[in-house]
């Protein structure tokens, strides 16, 4: 269902084989400290708990060592190991790779550049500080599309490749005013034919209580791969 790039990156080969009550460990000596603790639920599938050599000596476990998923947990909070709260992780599967690619954009859909800061920043100043926050939509990033009407900016989308993978990992805002009309959904949808197009996935998560967020990522083709939590740094 979905893109190798995907699936290499977060499936260790024998996760496919574990039903839904299992657990497999991945020790990543490269694991960054506020990674050092990784918990992917696969949607209809095992558990995959990445961790740190620190982390993995901690818990006492060790690399490709299957358990229960349950019990991955109960180990993590006998060890005082606070997570943060769970997110939606959703990729576009293969079959929808074509339909997004397929269209032209709208002529109000397109790529930003630093030409467009003023309508960027005026944006910015009228967007709910808390939502922006949590968008994470920046000019500078790796691709930055947006939509304009009326000449202002309504809705901005961006994404960067994420932590050295070829998974493109996407924000995107509207302001309240323009608010349903789909500007939302244009705007990642250029952006994502943009991003396949350079071989790149875009990546789209989300907190599992953003409604809107969720409904955004399934009307743009987004299908839920699982979910995932990390340590609280």
């Amino acid at each position: 269902m979905f893109s190798s790039l995907v699936i290499d990156h977060w499936l260790p080969s024998p996760a496919s084989a574990f039903s839904d009550d299992d657990a497999v460990v991945v020790v990543d000596p490269e694991a960054p400290e506020n990674r050092s603790v990784s918990i992917l639920r696969i949607g209809d599938g095992a558990t995959v708990v990445s961790l740190s050599p620190e982390r993995a000596d901690q818990l006492g476990v060790s690399d490709g060592e299957r358990l229960a998923a349950d019990e991955v947990l109960e180990r993590i909070d006998a060890a005082g190991i606070a997570l943060n709260d769970l997110d939606h992780l959703f990729y576009l599967p293969v079959e929808e790779h074509a339909n997004v690619t397929a269209p032209e954009p709208q002529a109000n859909t397109r790529r930003l550049t630093a030409e467009d800061a003023d309508a960027f920043a005026a944006l910015v100043a009228a967007a709910p500080e808390d939502e922006l926050d949590e968008a994470f939509v920046e000019l500078d990033h790796w691709l930055v599309f947006g939509t304009f009407v009326d000449g202002t900016l309504a809705a901005a989308a961006s994404m960067y490749p994420w932590r050295g993978t070829r998974l493109a990992d996407l924000g995107v805002i509207t302001l309240p005013e323009f608010r349903g009309r789909g500007l939302a959904r244009a705007t990642v949808l250029a952006m994502a034919a943009d991003a396949l197009e350079r071989g790149y996935e875009p990546q789209y998560r989300c907190q599992l209580d953003n409604a809107p967020s969720v409904a955004l990522a399934l009307a743009s083709g987004f299908r839920r791969f699982g979910e995932w939590i990390v340590v609280d740094d």
